[in-house]
């Protein structure tokens, strides 16, 4: 699914070569299986983001996913957070990529979600979908966010949520987190770095693992997906916080 690769492209660090891709990925996104409201939303997004200033655009991806654990792209950040859990989770898929037969290039971690949507995208229609549904509620949560910050990434994430089937009830999530207390304040993030702890021995290396997967051309396309994910671990309320 090439489409899968576009905005796995999109939901990457800005670039000035992305940028100089607009033409071309607006000719991509106009072909994608979207309603129009959603194809309109993404080509606006693509036109606003490779039309502006590279370092504003920069700074913004920063704010949003650099700060906090909310809005990570990190599948398992949301699932385990720094529990001894996600160091395993990260084990297992790593090897149901090696299975797959990636190759392993560079230095990302296995539950990034643009690498997954790249994954995905060599798996053929079928796999991709099903490999979508297995994190539809974390992209759910995402999309619900950003639309709560008015940050038109959200478009993304609605994309992906169409082709899962738009199982997802966004307005309920909508609903939810709107209460929640924002991670990303100088004071939250101050917190954060008090209360991180420092861990050593084996697990430690499990849990940061720094190895990044590439799809090669002729790998197998009839790789299951099964990730086993758990629920979203929610935010804290504002009066809970």
């Amino acid at each position: 699914m090439k489409s899968l690769r576009v905005i796995s492209l999109l939901m990457e660090y800005p670039t000035a070569e992305l940028m100089e891709a607009q033409d071309e990925l607006k000719s991509l996104v106009a072909s994608m299986n979207l309603k129009g409201k959603q194809r309109d939303a993404l080509l606006a997004f693509v036109e606003q983001r490779t039309s502006g200033d590279l370092m504003d655009w920069q700074s913004e991806y920063d704010a949003l996913f650099e700060r906090g654990r909310s809005l990570s792209l990190l599948l398992f950040e949301h699932v385990h957070g720094e529990s001894r859990d996600r160091g395993q989770a990260m084990v297992d898929l790593m090897n149901q990529y090696q299975q797959a037969g990636l190759a392993i290039d560079a230095n990302e971690l296995p539950d990034y979600l643009p690498l997954y949507l790249e994954f995905l995208s060599t798996q053929g229609p079928d796999n991709a979908r099903a490999g979508l549904q297995e994190v539809e509620h974390i992209l759910g949560l995402l999309a619900a966010r950003l639309k709560e910050r008015d940050s038109n990434y959200a478009a993304l994430f609605e994309a992906l949520l169409h082709w899962c089937g738009d199982r997802v009830n966004i307005e309920q999530i909508r609903e939810q987190v709107a209460g929640e207390a924002r991670d990303d304040t100088p004071e939250a993030l101050d917190k954060v770095w008090e209360e991180e702890a420092v861990t050593f021995g084996p697990d430690a290396q499990a849990e940061g693992c720094n190895v990044q997967y590439r799809p090669e051309s002729g790998q197998r396309r009839d790789q299951e997906q099964i990730l086993n994910l758990m629920e979203p671990q929610p935010v804290k309320n504002r009066q809970e916080a």
